[in-house]
Parts: structure tokens; sequence; C-alpha cells
């Protein structure tokens, strides 16, 4: 792997997905423990920001196994070991999927906190 400094370019976009993910999951965390200080009864609504937060959990994991296996393939291209450098466009490859994975999994739940989001103002509008 000759380029093995691409890898390392892909990391600083990987590591604003993160910051990005990590405000949503601070934010949704308040909003959670708002709802549930409210004694709200919307449960309905608590448990599904709950799913939400454990999806936005799981775009983490993979953001950060994906920075873990294009460091990895940038170091070690880096070093230009001749035996491993054929594998390292397979770990890099790997590192791709893998934050592709995650990027998969902030639009799923990009399009599930929309309709939440209306199912909690119905609910509040409809008991007025």
């Amino acid at each position: 792997m000759d380029n093995w400094h691409l890898p390392m370019t892909i990391l600083p976009g990987i590591g604003l997905l993160i910051l990005s993910t990590s405000n949503l999951m601070i934010t949704l965390s308040n909003e959670i423990a708002s709802l549930i200080k409210e004694q709200s009864k919307e449960e309905s609504i608590i448990s599904r920001k709950l799913i939400q937060l454990k999806t936005l959990n799981r775009a983490m994991i993979f953001f950060y196994v994906a920075v873990a296996f294009l460091a990895i393939t940038g170091v070690l291209g880096g070093l230009q070991i001749v035996s491993i450098k054929n594998s390292l466009v397979y770990v890099a490859v790997i590192g791709i999927v893998i934050m592709l994975s995650g990027i998969f999994s902030l639009i799923k739940y990009s399009f599930k906190a929309v309709s939440i989001r209306q199912d909690q103002f119905k609910t509040k509008f409809t008991k007025k």
C-alpha cells in the first residue's frame, strides 16, 4: 500500500462525525432525563428515544472501530513492512465499510428522530 497517507486523511472526518454524534447523544440523554423527571405519561416516546440512544451508541462504536482500523493501516503502511503491504488494503477497506455502517446508523437515527418528534408534538397538541 503505497498510499499509506490516504487512511490517515479520512480520520479527521470521522473525528467530526464522532464529535457531532456525541453532541447528539448528550442532547438526547438530557431530553430523556427531563421526560423521566416530568414523570410524563409518554412512556412510548421515552422508550423510542431510548432506542434512538442505542442507535447513536452503535454509530459511535462503528466510528471508533473504523478509526482503529484506519489508524493501524496508516501506521503500518508508513512503516513500509513488505510482508504485510498487500493485506493493509483489506484492513483499510474494512475500516471504510465500518465507517459507512456508522453513517447508515446516523441516517436511521435521523429518520426516526423526525417521526418521534412529530408524534411527540401530536400528543402535546391533542392533550390541550
